[in-house]
């Protein structure tokens, strides 16, 4: 079924191509030429590792590589020729290791000394060795290390690079496709693992409580300007405070403040991430995701960080890969199972709901739903993080009302009717403040209405969609609104929808 994504809640987005900075292994090398070990010296220097190589306890060893090399099971599986379900048993300890022909496919694979386990020193290990030449290429987003220092280096380079982009660049990043499948969730491994310090010294940082207080304030506004306007030249305002922010953490700041200005990146990525979505810019959007996924780990705000994850669910969703959206939504609920509130539990189940529905898979679609209703339910009272109030009885009315619509456009007799009910039960509760939201209300509230063959309902309701449009920079909107044209087009077609039809034109020709 094909996903027309229709509600709006916080974004999501994409990437940057996959290219491993791990050396490719070769079967034969030549006999001065020594491929560099994907580890490490400081991390086979590790004790822990030396005792769990000398043990031959792979899952251990395994489990060590994966946290301080960075490696991810994939990785792993394919220096060692073995397969990713294979490493995955290894380190469950549903397997082990005994085969000596499997212990030197490691060594070989990960450019382990033979003496670290108990074999005779590699071939490989008597061969001279070329330190690779330096470059000056910065490693994809999602090969740069889950450290703090590696993550505002990554937000540094890319709000430099975004805001001397010149057209022709930003064409190449209009075209980009979002990065799914392997290639998406295996760079999001490191979100489970604890933050590791590798910083480098740095000066001393000046900043204080009152210069967060403003920064916090500003990125509060910085979010609202998303909510109502989407992109636009709002987003070059965001991403000049967010290289700012990184200049900040490239000094040593007092840890609480130097936590809360992890924080704050986090934030500004989030809605720098949002806002390259909405102007159709997917791949850009995702890299400021991964970015906004980083910081909060930094921060060690897990809440936050899953609703990055949700935002990257929704772009998988919009760009029709329901399954690595769902993928995504179970890691956040993975990482805030006693940390999230009611209200992050409901968005969370409603992304695991929209993809249930662009899946087909119906009945799971209306359970999700329905845990979402329930945690939403108990909000009453808890407090919770400023950026998921959003999400009330109006935002789950008109994103399962979206859902519903979603389902109508194949079986409209079955769905129509109930997802006309649901988005006007959240129109009934918000209205043009919540800017792109209330837009996108109106404008499923003409679809349902010509799918349920209310023509001259359709036509009447357009108007409302049109000036709602109108308040909104978003490109989304206008991309939903460019989806009710076909409706309005025939011989045949009376008067008042021949005038909906030109309100359209009209505002998508601005």
């Amino acid at each position: 079924m094909t996903n027309k994504g229709y509600r709006d809640g916080n974004s999501l987005v994409v990437g940057a191509a996959r290219r491993s900075i791990v050396p490719r292994i070769a079967l034969k090398e030549g006999p001065m030429d020594t491929p560099v070990s994907p580890l490490g010296p400081d991390v086979l220097e590790r004790d822990d590792l030396r005792r769990a190589l000398d043990e031959h306890d792979f899952a251990a060893a395994f489990a060590l590589i994966k946290k301080w090399a960075g490696l991810s099971q994939n990785k792993i599986a394919t220096a060692c020729d073995l397969t990713p379900g294979k490493v995955s048993n290894i380190i469950s300890g549903r397997h082990h290791v005994t085969s000596i022909t499997v212990i030197r496919r490691i060594a070989d694979g990960l450019r382990i000394p033979g003496t670290l386990l108990g074999l005779a020193p590699r071939p490989w290990e008597n061969q001279t060795s070329h330190p690779p030449a330096p470059t000056e290429e910065r490693p994809p987003s999602e090969e740069v290390p889950w450290r703090p220092d590696a993550t505002v280096g990554l937000a540094d380079h890319l709000t430099r690079s975004d805001l001397v982009i010149n057209r022709r660049a930003a064409t190449r990043a209009l075209s980009a496709a979002a990065v799914n499948g392997t290639a998406l969730l295996d760079a999001l491994e490191g979100w489970l693992q604890p933050a590791v310090d590798g910083s480098k010294p740095r000066r001393r940082g000046r900043l204080d409580e009152r210069d967060l207080d403003a920064l916090e304030a500003t990125t509060r506004a910085f979010r609202t300007w998303d909510h109502q306007y989407g992109g636009g030249l709002r987003r070059k305002a965001i991403l000049g405070q967010l290289s700012e922010v990184a200049a900040a953490l490239d000094e040593h700041q007092r840890e609480p403040i130097e936590r809360r200005l992890h924080e704050v990146m986090a934030q500004l990525a989030g809605s720098a991430a949002t806002m390259a979505w909405d102007a159709g810019q997917q791949r850009r959007a995702q890299d400021y995701y991964r970015v906004a996924l980083r910081a909060a780990h930094a921060a060690g705000d897990t809440r936050f960080g899953a609703n990055v994850l949700a935002g990257m669910a929704r772009q998988m969703l919009y760009v029709n890969h329901p399954q690595d959206a769902l993928e995504l939504v179970r890691l956040a609920q993975d990482g805030v199972r006693t940390s999230a509130g009611p209200r992050l539990r409901a968005m969370l189940h409603t992304r695991e709901a929209w993809a249930y529905a662009a899946m087909g898979r119906h009945a799971a679609f209306h359970r999700a739903t329905r845990h979402a209703e329930d945690s939403l339910s108990s909000a009453a009272g808890v407090e919770e993080p400023y950026w998921i109030h959003y999400f009330d009885t109006a935002e789950w009315a008109g994103v399962t009302g979206g859902r519903l619509l979603d389902l109508a456009r194949t079986d409209p007799r079955e769905h129509a009717a109930a997802a006309s009910q649901e988005i006007r039960a959240a129109l009934a509760q918000r209205g043009p403040d919540a800017g792109r939201s209330h837009a996108l209300d109106w404008i499923g509230l003409v679809e349902c209405s010509f799918l349920l063959g209310d023509v001259t309902g359709a036509a009447e309701t357009t108007h409302h969609a049109v000036s709602a449009a109108a308040r909104t920079q978003s490109g989304r909107v206008r991309q939903q609104l460019a989806q009710l044209y076909p409706y309005t087009v025939g011989r045949d077609v009376p008067g008042p929808v021949r005038e909906a039809r030109d309100k359209i034109r009209d505002l998508l020709a601005t």
